[in-house]
């Protein structure tokens, strides 16, 4: 994700490739006295104000056998860990350094048993790889104290941490273990669900990486708490997919039309340009035919003096064709829902109509998926405006699937997250989901246009 948003590591390190290193070093803490294992239980030492353990002074070459046994799997999980004789900047004594976890690591297999946790891995991996400055949100500057009492304890090179503010958004959690909930409560698809703020989500969206550099930079960093309006992120999308984005019709919800009148010549398919503001910028060829489809809101048999589209009374242009068509017949079906509207054509020159819409022939019949806040108030972590919890604050109606929208052919064969224009409909992403036999779209965002304009 560091590379599709534009940058290329130096590096790609982990962790693990220090194991033994960061193990030795544990010896090392305990030989000189500010180490050592403890057997208080996970719980008795959670929290911030847990009893002292009654091991904290145990001899030193005792501790050092029982790293030893720890290592070597003698003791069951939870039996044992080993802990770090300092106090975090919020109180909390003696963090723990390792723990006991009979789970095969992914790239040491089963070598390993007892594994370093954040609060001792996190400086001294920094101190190997010769890190400057290490930067991290501010929930981490409790353990800045920790980071720098372990380097100078083990007589190590110590770089510098600087803390910044994690950037929150309204109708949105951050959090990977609030997240991981969304998941396990089927609430949200997976990591890369587009309802969800993390990269992957916001790739599998439709959202640029320029787009997501830009808010970022305009945002800036700061240590002051920040929680922004997603709107402000869309606003750099449409920035950035407005000029970056190839134009396309489709249609959403389709209504069927025929023209009846239509002559021998009708066109076969007419010029549409990639970019209607620079038309230099090229062009492409739309199946045109007799038989086309508009969007059902693009008719009312009934409209206010304010609806400038089709009605039984009032002609409407069809872009790019120069044609306008005026409604010489309804079809409905047995519920008296329309299905299809037989209508006369003009040219359009000799009938000037109040609109101009998107329409499609020979299309290709696509799903579309479109996607609102997940959740209903701004703030769902906040009791006080949720009282049930995030999870009970989640809209159900975030997620709408349209299967049989319709697209003109021109985007057929385009490569996953590639982003389109949907003339009047908003920007729209492939998704992972597309087959060879059907393409599946997310909308990314919508138009600036307001949805209810006439």
């Amino acid at each position: 994700m560091v590379e599709w948003l534009g940058y290329t590591p130096w590096k790609v390190t982990h962790a693990s490739d220090n194991f033994q290193q960061l193990y030795e070093w544990g010896v090392k803490l305990i030989r000189i006295g500010l180490a050592y294992v403890c057997h208080q239980k996970p719980g008795d030492i959670k929290g911030k104000n847990p009893p002292p353990s009654p091991w904290r002074d145990r001899p030193v070459e005792e501790s050092l056998r029982l790293f030893e046994d720890m290592k070597n799997g003698k003791f069951e999980e939870g039996e044992a860990t080993m802990r770090m004789k300092t106090t975090l900047e919020d109180g909390k004594m003696d963090p723990v350094a390792y723990r006991i976890k009979y789970v095969p690591h992914h790239r040491t297999g089963d070598e390993w048993c007892i594994y370093p946790t954040y609060d001792y891995t996190h400086c001294l991996c920094d101190s190997i790889e010769h890190i400057t400055h290490s930067l991290c949100t501010k929930e981490f500057q409790a353990r800045r104290s920790s980071y720098y009492w372990l380097c100078n304890a083990l007589d190590v090179y110590c770089p510098v941490q600087w803390e910044f503010a994690r950037l929150n958004l309204h109708y949105a959690v951050v959090s990977k273990r609030k997240i991981a909930k969304l998941i396990n409560e089927n609430l949200v698809r997976d990591w890369d669900d587009p309802r969800l703020f993390t990269l992957t989500a916001l790739r599998r969206r439709g959202f640029p990486p320029e787009a997501i550099n830009l808010f970022c930079a305009k945002v800036g960093v700061t240590m002051a708490q920040t929680v922004l309006d997603p709107i402000m992120l869309e606003a750099c999308v449409r920035d950035v997919l407005n000029a970056k984005a190839k134009r396309a019709m489709a249609i959403l919800e389709p209504l069927k039309i025929t023209i009846v009148d239509a002559s021998a010549d009708f066109p076969k398919e007419v010029t549409v340009p990639d970019y209607p503001a620079d038309e230099s910028r090229g062009s492409h060829q739309v199946a045109a035919a007799p038989v086309l489809y508009i969007e059902q809101s693009d008719f009312q048999e009934v409209a206010d003096k304010n609806f400038k589209r089709l009605t039984l009374t009032q002609p409407m242009g069809l872009k790019y064709i120069g044609l306008v068509i005026s409604v010489k017949e309804v079809v409905k079906n047995d519920d008296g829902k329309v299905v299809e509207l037989l209508v006369e054509s003009h040219l359009a020159s000799e009938l000037k109509p109040k609109a101009y819409v998107q329409w499609v022939a020979e299309p290709l019949v696509c799903e579309v998926r479109l996607y609102e806040k997940l959740f209903h108030h701004k703030n769902p972590e906040d009791p006080s405006e949720v009282p049930g919890g995030f999870l009970s604050d989640v809209n159900k109606n975030s997620l709408t699937i349209l299967e049989n929208a319709m697209v003109d052919q021109s985007v057929a064969g385009a490569s996953t997250y590639t982003c389109f224009q949907f003339e009047r409909n908003g920007f729209f992403s492939v998704d992972p989901d597309t087959t060879a036999e059907k393409m599946v779209f997310n909308r990314t965002v919508t138009l600036r246009e307001n949805k209810t304009k006439s």
